[in-house]
């Protein structure tokens, strides 16, 4: 599940190739198995006029170009290939009947990527765009609570996904929660104001570096309890790092997000610490180049845990409270 994009793809025909993947489709290690178009008698492959070609392409697609009148006529949308910010994937697209928890959605567009690399087994894009999930569905709202992972990948509980389908059109607020407005076109328009995207995709929180440096360097002028430890930093890719194993208890400071309509939200102090062994404990976001394009600040899903968020599309705002996630 990927808030920060729209198409919703997975792997596909026989010869689904993954690169550099966290899954494998090979026989000795089935972990998931590509889907097969020609073995579904609603799979068709989306024709170049067909409006939601552009959809996935976002863009206007040329179908009259270098084709007779006969071929025109059933030309297909042409390849997608879908960049993200740690891979890609690369595939056709097709319409299909979604089947999820007793609804049928028919003519539903789906991305059927033959070859990806860097990527899970499949996307679901909840972005606001055409093609998400949400938008196909026509979805007033959708809401979630992120369950505390402590990088222990061997719970075999799940977080809770609530898809409201209700078509009533209603401003009334969800108790206890506070809201920040979604931003209609987000830009940076100097080093102190940042345009910040919500990836439920992205584990850790990505702030730009002349935002980031600043943040860590209060962290290292106020944590003076614990020695910095830099060579976990250059192995683990984060920090700063301390060593806290001498202590009885373990205090750091408070990080609170401040967001556009009021909103403020104070993490615990788990949503941003973790121990990465040794008894050092590192901040959990990450920064990148000094010059980046696109948003100066990503809010990852780690710093989310243990918070119900809710996307209120119908009134384009987002809003959380933190709670235990069961």
């Amino acid at each position: 599940m990927d808030t920060g994009s729209d198409v919703v793809w997975f792997p596909c025909t026989s010869r689904y190739l993954c690169k550099h993947c966290s899954f494998s489709s090979s026989s000795s290690s089935p972990r998931i198995q590509p889907f097969i178009p020609k073995e579904s008698s609603s799979s068709k492959i989306i024709g170049c006029k067909n409006p939601k070609c552009s959809w996935i392409h976002q863009s206007n697609i040329n179908c009259d170009q270098d084709c007779s009148v006969n071929s025109c006529l059933n030309q297909t949308c042409p390849p997608y290939m879908i960049l993200y910010g740690s891979g890609t994937t690369v595939g056709i697209a097709l319409s299909e009947t979604l089947h999820l928890h007793g609804l049928s959605k028919p003519n539903f567009l789906v991305g059927c990527s033959v070859l990806s690399s860097h990527q899970p087994a499949g996307i679901a894009g909840f972005g606001r765009g055409l093609s998400s999930l949400p938008s196909q569905l026509g979805l007033g709202k959708f809401s979630y609570c992120l369950l505390s992972r402590r990088f222990d990948d061997d719970t075999k509980k799940s977080s809770s996904l609530v898809l409201d389908i209700e078509q009533l059109d209603s401003g009334k607020k969800t108790n206890a929660l506070v809201y920040t407005p979604f931003v209609k076109k987000p830009k940076v328009e100097d080093k102190s104001s940042f345009s910040v995207y919500y990836y439920l995709a992205t584990t850790f929180t990505f702030i730009a570096r002349e935002a980031f440096e600043p943040l860590s360097d209060e962290f290292i002028r106020q944590i003076t309890d614990y020695k910095r430890i830099k060579e976990f930093e250059d192995v683990t890719g984060l920090g700063p790092c301390f060593n806290v194993s001498d202590a009885k208890t373990v205090s750091f400071p408070e990080l609170r997000l401040y967001f556009k309509g009021g909103a403020d939200v104070a993490l615990p102090v788990e949503n941003y610490f973790a121990f990465v062994g040794g008894g050092v404990a590192c901040l959990t976001m990450v920064t990148g180049p000094e010059r980046v394009d696109g948003p100066g600040m990503i809010l990852g899903s780690f710093q989310m845990q243990n918070f119900y968020v809710e996307y209120d599309l119908r009134n384009e705002r987002l809003g959380f409270k933190q709670e235990k996630c069961k």
